[in-house]
């Protein structure tokens, strides 16, 4: 990953970005902190529960929207010359991932990229398969859409979840028009093996399932694990599937909404990408081009001084609960800033987890229920936040832990 190509530019080694500053998220409207009371009851809960960063977006985004924040005029505007160039060398260089501009197209977010594509190559009642425990509008996207979802549920391991080929296959005869495929897994932070994949694709070619793949973590792999891009992992791949990725989650920028999808079968492309055109779904808003061509040209270091950051607060996790509150077991994330937390050994019911998390221990995490089967007795934890506030959380779920037990002895 060293010499670089000319257009990802890089900084002098003593330069560093801060991710340890405390930046107050609240009165921004920011779903994270703001919505806290409505959620949960209490506006002064530690948030580690909405999957986006507490750092800082990097500075050469902010420069590059201040630039264009300068001129006085926001029109109607067409995508930049530099937009697909920077998604294209941005995915050859992470992921090995050689793309023709014409697989590309802006889509107006990943969830509703899914909805767009349910509703455009599926039809009302066709049944859609989903591998739970996983992100909740993989269920209620296509369900609200009035699809079927059949479950594929995932196996746990020692080693982490493994999918369950042959159950697939019965639910494949059953005619789904469609599989979503969380890749990196979300809320485990798995990294799908190549050879995964490629059976995956296998299989959902033989019954004609499009893969629906979203990829939104896919840049955040962790202590050396590789992403496999869900259509480099085969030709059946590359030839059955849509791909939905963006910089989102890499440079902490959902907001401004900057998702694209890849989609190299030209049949499959021609019928989504028509639909989307009719309904002018396919231009970049203003600030979006902007954010994605600067991220994917200036931000190979950044991510790199990211990634480092979060494997800190991946071990320093997964060391403490493991010393300090044994009744839970973390599951470390092979990609991401998302901590899968099985806390069945703590014996408590659905309710009594949820109490212990929010009213006892002050903290909004994710409740594992939402993510469907297997996920009961589950917490999913946001670690992209300062350490400082990492470690004040777990302090305080060790702390109220502990007075549960003494309460209940």
């Amino acid at each position: 990953m060293t010499n670089e190509p000319s257009h990802f530019h890089t900084r002098t080694p003593q330069q560093s970005y801060n991710f340890d500053e405390i930046i107050d998220r609240r009165g921004t409207n920011a779903l994270k902190t703001d919505a806290l009371k409505t959620r949960y009851g209490n506006p002064n809960l530690i948030p580690l529960w909405v999957a986006d960063m507490d750092f800082a977006t990097p500075p050469f985004i902010i420069q590059a929207l201040k630039k264009r924040i300068e001129h006085p005029i926001f029109g109607y505007t067409q995508e930049s010359p530099g937009y697909r160039p920077a998604i294209i060398q941005w995915q050859k260089k992470l992921h090995n991932w050689n793309i023709q501009p014409e697989w590309i197209t802006y889509i107006p977010g990943i969830v509703k990229g899914i909805g767009l594509a349910i509703n455009t190559l599926t039809k009302p009642g066709d049944n859609i398969i989903i591998q739970p425990p996983v992100y909740p509008p993989f269920q209620t996207v296509p369900q609200n859409n009035g699809r079927t979802v059949i479950h594929n549920p995932l196996k746990p391991t020692p080693d982490g979840y493994q999918m369950d080929f042959d159950q697939l296959e019965q639910m494949l005869t059953l005619g789904a028009k469609a599989l979503i495929l969380s890749n990196p897994h979300n809320p485990s932070g798995t990294v799908w093996p190549r050879q995964t994949l490629a059976t995956l694709a296998h299989l959902c070619a033989k019954h004609h399932t499009l893969v629906i793949s979203d990829e939104i973590h896919a840049d955040m792999t962790l202590f050396g694990h590789q992403h496999t891009p869900f259509a480099t992992a085969s030709d059946t791949a590359a030839q059955n599937s849509i791909t939905f990725a963006a910089p989102s989650k890499t440079f902490n920028i959902p907001g401004i909404v900057a998702s694209f999808a890849v989609v190299p079968n030209p049949t499959i492309r021609t019928r989504f990408y028509t639909w989307l055109k009719a309904n002018e779904l396919y231009t970049p808003n203003l600030f979006a081009a902007i954010a994605t061509e600067a991220a994917y040209t200036k931000g190979w270091e950044w991510r790199q001084e990211l990634i480092k950051y979060l494997e800190q607060n991946t071990q320093y996790t997964t060391q403490y609960i493991t010393r300090h509150i044994p009744g839970i077991h973390v599951i470390p994330p092979q990609a991401s800033f998302l901590v899968w937390l099985d806390c069945r050994n703590l014996h408590l019911s659905h309710q009594d987890l949820i109490h212990l998390f929010v009213h006892r221990a002050g903290l909004a995490l994710n409740d594992g229920e939402t993510f469907g089967p297997g996920g009961s007795g589950h917490m999913r934890l946001n670690i992209g936040t300062p350490r400082a506030n990492l470690k004040k959380a777990l302090q305080q779920l060790q702390k109220a832990n502990e007075e549960l037990r003494t309460h209940n002895s």
